[in-house]
């Protein structure tokens, strides 16, 4: 099979979609070789995708084209046949327009509805696009990924989505998460300590990682916090709180770190919390596992889905749970194990082959 992705946020986008295409493309390349993958990106940013050169890639080619990048990703369905593609899938919440047209068979990744959950979040003319992209995609698919029940569910209900339209399909973890080949200087080079937890995930209110600085001031707790993410202006309210309450030796702020850099974090950390409001998925809580760090994560959304029960649940905005059941985790070793060993069964459903095996045949199944 020749199969065509949507690859923009694999090259473009360092974590949330970008892992997930980044993700799926090493997966289905290592363990499924014998089909050829077509990759469609405006531009290409080689430090995100390092071994994109094992695909095949194309680009704006024109001049016009080049200067109006997001139009020739929008509408480059007409380069799917001159490039003799199978099948293709959009990774990413959209498909180009006029696929429908063309007869060449398609499915699309949707990784969340929270823009039509809580339109608050949004502007308006960006709730606007992403809606009109995301009925245009559900509705010209043949098949439609969703990477959670959670997401499953939303899509029916605010697209209006027949059910046997929609395949839960897990998205994989990279395979960095599964090694212990953890490099020995990595926590000196961040000045991290020996003794921290870790909070992996964009700093924004959905997030909600300033409940994981009120849980830890709550039980006068000194181990280091250290939050791995973009960070925006929500990096701010944190601020200000650490800032009124003398924390500012104990919380460490990182961005932009190698994904083996972030194993190794995960390797050493005392837990990871992942206390997010609402999620897609919450692919932090699985990365954790798979590197043998236990979690504590949100009792609300897709998350008690992704864990899986191998991990410890908690309400979002109930610090003073949260404090209690970080203090609980660090102090007792036999949970700690007990977790340990129950996220590393849970991480194995979501490993890259498995995950490959599965779109696979989703793949031929479309096609057949």
């Amino acid at each position: 099979m020749r199969i065509g992705f949507d690859a923009k946020r694999a090259f473009l986008n360092a974590t949330g979609l970008g892992n997930y295409s980044r993700n799926t493309l090493n997966a289905l390349h290592r363990y499924s070789k014998n089909n050829h993958y077509v990759l469609y990106s405006p531009e290409i940013k080689a430090n995100l995708f390092e071994n994109y050169r094992e695909f095949e890639v194309h680009l704006p080619e024109s001049p016009v084209s080049k200067i109006f990048k997001p139009i020739w990703r929008r509408y480059s369905a007409r380069l799917l046949k001159k490039h003799k593609i199978d099948i293709f899938h959009g990774l990413s919440n959209e498909l180009p327009y006029g696929i429908h047209k063309i007869k060449i068979p398609s499915l699309v990744t949707i990784h969340d509805l929270i823009f039509m959950r809580f339109p608050g979040f949004y502007k308006t003319i960006d709730r606007n696009i992403y809606q009109n992209k995301v009925k245009y995609a559900c509705s010209s698919a043949q098949k439609i990924i969703a990477i959670s029940q959670q997401t499953k569910e939303d899509i029916i209900r605010f697209i209006n989505v027949e059910p046997n339209k929609i395949e839960v399909v897990y998205q994989s973890v990279s395979p960095v998460f599964f090694e212990r080949n953890c490099l020995k200087d990595v926590l000196a080079k961040y000045n991290v300590s020996r003794n921290f937890i870790l909070s992996v995930g964009t700093l924004e209110p959905r997030k909600n990682q300033l409940s994981v600085l009120k849980a830890i001031h709550s039980e006068k707790s000194d181990i280091q916090i250290v939050f791995v993410g973009k960070q925006t202006s929500y990096l701010n309210k944190m601020n200000d709180f650490i800032k009124a309450n003398n924390l500012q030796k104990q919380v460490l702020f990182l961005n932009n770190i190698p994904e083996n850099h972030l194993a190794c974090l995960y390797q050493n950390a005392q837990l990871s919390v992942y206390i997010s409001h609402f999620e897609g998925f919450g692919l932090p809580v699985i990365e954790s596992m798979a590197s043998g760090c236990p979690v504590i994560t949100s009792n609300v959304s897709c998350l008690p889905e992704t864990a899986g029960g191998a991990a410890i649940l908690c309400t979002p905005n109930n610090f003073s749970e949260l404090g209690n059941q970080i203090n609980s985790l660090l102090e007792n070793e036999n949970l700690r194990n007990e977790l340990i060993q129950k996220g590393k069964e849970r991480a194995r459903l979501f490993h890259p082959e498995y995950f490959a095996e599965k779109m696979i045949s989703l793949y031929t199944g479309i096609l057949s």
